[in-house]
């Protein structure tokens, strides 16, 4: 990374600032990794599922969670009262929001496309392109107080925040017996660790694959999405370099983690100028570091109840998971003309994994079919997980 450059210093420590701010310096520098369980919390996993990672300075508690499920639904937390994070991540499409790319409240578009938080716990590092976004505790600022693009838009409103949710009773009684040790337990530090700590609740590992790979039921899958898991697994079509292991992404981590995983890949959706370019101001890991061998690269994103997701890749371009699985098979996106006309598949910078493949219709379905197997219908109907404030 070139962190002499001034543009890779500002943003570095624009983003730092502010959480450093809201945190407290020694907080921000103290993120670690706990395996300890506060004993009022019990991880409802299954028993070959390791429990997500979770910061010393933010124990898991039951009141801490359902505190951060009524923030996260909070449209309070928005310069308009009418937005909020499940704005964005709405529960029946798996925490997508099923749009191209999302709008927040100035009605500024954002470039990305809002990414499912199915399992967002086990993620080692957040969002689709910064590898200095490694916690939910940090990540949950940008949507708040982030201005290139604005979400929630609260930036400048900290006061009128805090004093919205102090004057409230049930929300000063629920900050109180979450952060009980805390003379002052309403704030933004305090918005931001319950808010995490609800995400972490965000778990799915109850589909008819799990049921059928894990729960030894031959049954829970079809006989195409058995032959979809072979074709998915096979050396052929290489989806599983990039989307391995529990939570079908190799940018992972949990308590059993022998080392972390963080990995970002350029998939040849876009090659501009034939030297591999991205659209500007949406170039991966590339708009962070300036480093040219970082064009193009995001993370890849689990695979879990991606048939709720749609659209797909990190601006929506790709409607369907036919087309996602078109793309890989011709090796990249061929887009014949416009501002983002260029042949993918020549893209220089693009994975060595995105190499195209052959595929049959009826193999195209059955991996279709296996991805569906993926979808966790618990998961989107779980009351736990739902809007507290929707009676």
């Amino acid at each position: 990374m070139k962190r002499d450059l001034p543009r890779w210093i500002t943003l570095f420590f624009t983003g730092f600032l502010v959480f450093c701010l809201a945190t407290g310096l020694d907080k921000a520098l103290a993120i670690e990794p706990s395996l300890e369980r506060s004993p009022d919390f019990q991880w409802d996993l299954p028993s070959w599922v390791p429990k997500p990672v979770v910061p010393d300075d933010n124990p898991m508690t039951i009141a801490k969670v359902e505190l951060g499920r009524q923030l996260f639904y909070e449209p309070r937390l928005s310069a308009t009262g009418e937005f909020s994070c499940a704005t964005c991540h709405v529960q029946s499409l798996a925490f997508a929001d099923g749009k191209t790319l999302p709008v927040g409240v100035t009605g500024q578009v954002h470039p990305k496309n809002s990414m499912g938080l199915t399992n967002v716990g086990y993620n080692s590092v957040q969002t689709w392109a910064n590898p200095m976004m490694q916690h939910l505790e940090q990540q949950m600022l940008v949507p708040l107080f982030g201005d290139n693009p604005v979400e929630l838009g609260m930036a400048g409103k900290e006061t009128e925040l805090l004093n919205s949710l102090q004057t409230d009773p049930a929300y000063l009684a629920q900050f109180s017996e979450a952060f009980e040790a805390e003379e002052e337990p309403v704030s933004i530090r305090n918005i931001s660790l319950a808010i995490a700590a609800f995400e972490r609740t965000l778990l799915s590992f109850n589909s008819p694959y799990d049921r059928y790979r894990y729960g030894r039921d031959r049954t829970a899958i079809t006989e195409s999405a058995k032959r979809g898991e072979a074709l998915f697994t096979s050396e052929r079509m290489e989806c599983f370099h990039c989307h391995s292991g529990i939570n079908f992404s190799d940018s992972a981590r949990h308590q059993r983690s022998g080392f972390v995983e963080v990995a970002f890949h350029n998939t040849g959706l876009y090659n501009l100028d034939g030297q591999g370019a991205y659209p500007p101001g949406n170039t991966g890991v590339e708009d962070l570091t300036n480093n040219p061998s970082d064009m193009g690269r995001f993370r890849a994103p689990t695979l879990r109840n991606i048939a709720l997701t749609a659209p797909y890749m990190h601006d929506g371009s790709i409607a369907s998971l036919s087309e996602v699985i078109d793309h890989y098979a011709a090796g990249g996106r061929t887009i014949p003309s416009g501002p983002h006309a260029g042949v993918g598949s020549e893209n220089p910078l693009k994975s060595s994994f995105v190499q195209g493949f052959s595929i049959t219709e009826s193999e195209q379905q059955d991996l279709i079919t296996f991805l569906e197997s993926l979808t966790d219908e618990t998961f989107i109907n779980n009351p736990a997980l739902s809007n507290p404030h929707v009676q």
